[in-house]
């Protein structure tokens, strides 16, 4: 099926900034004594906008995270992205096919904006995305799984939600994407294929997405 849109979900299909934002969210609510490993932070949190790690720390542990939590926890990841972060491989390549091929394309994140921006001018993605095909959580106050951001997304960009295709490696992103009404393509990375059930393919390379979308 050709589509009139691709989404992209950012952190991990775009920018490979999962190990890195996962290592310091496990060792931070450690420190805070909330003791969690890197794989139970992947497996909880990948995915998650921030007020879910929030929610699921009061669920689990009846205490609220401290107030600036996320200013502090943002502030260790962006240090960590100038020193380590880099593009997904071929991630750029795809971006170039798209748009010599005048196939639209966005990026919809459950990170924030500032987070999508430092990490695209880290790895120079910063040139496929111009502010108007930006979309973060934080736009409409509900993340993944809800499908509130992929269809504030597609109507934004004024495309119809049946005519999207969403790129994710994340299970919250994939029933975000359903949720939606969209096609979604799975990213087996880092994300085994099983949790990503429902999406309506996989593909382990970026290589590999131009001729799953039909370029």
């Amino acid at each position: 099926m050709n589509y009139d849109l691709v989404i992209f979900d950012n952190d991990g299909v775009l920018v490979d900034s999962e190990p890195i934002s996962n290592r310091l969210l496990a060792a931070y609510l450690t420190e805070l004594g909330h003791p969690t490993t890197y794989e139970e932070s992947v497996r909880d949190y990948m995915g998650s906008a921030m007020h879910r790690i929030h929610e699921l720390v009061e669920e689990r542990s009846g205490q609220r995270l401290p107030a600036d939590f996320d200013a502090v926890f943002h502030g260790r990841v962006f240090a960590a992205f100038e020193r380590e972060l880099e593009a997904v491989a071929g991630a750029a390549d795809v971006l170039k096919k798209l748009a010599a091929e005048g196939v639209p394309y966005c990026v919809a994140s459950s990170g924030s904006h500032e987070r999508i921006r430092v990490g695209h001018r880290k790895t120079g993605l910063d040139v496929h995305f111009p502010d108007g095909v930006v979309f973060s959580a934080d736009d409409v106050g509900r993340g993944k799984p809800a499908p509130d951001l992929f269809l504030h997304a597609a109507e934004r960009m004024g495309v119809a939600p049946e005519r999207c295709v969403v790129v994710e490696d994340s299970g919250l992103g994939v029933q975000a994407a359903l949720a939606a009404g969209m096609d979604v393509y799975g990213f087996t990375a880092m994300t085994p294929q099983a949790k990503l059930a429902g999406a309506g393919g996989f593909f382990g390379s970026m290589r590999e997405l131009p001729s799953i979308l039909g370029l």
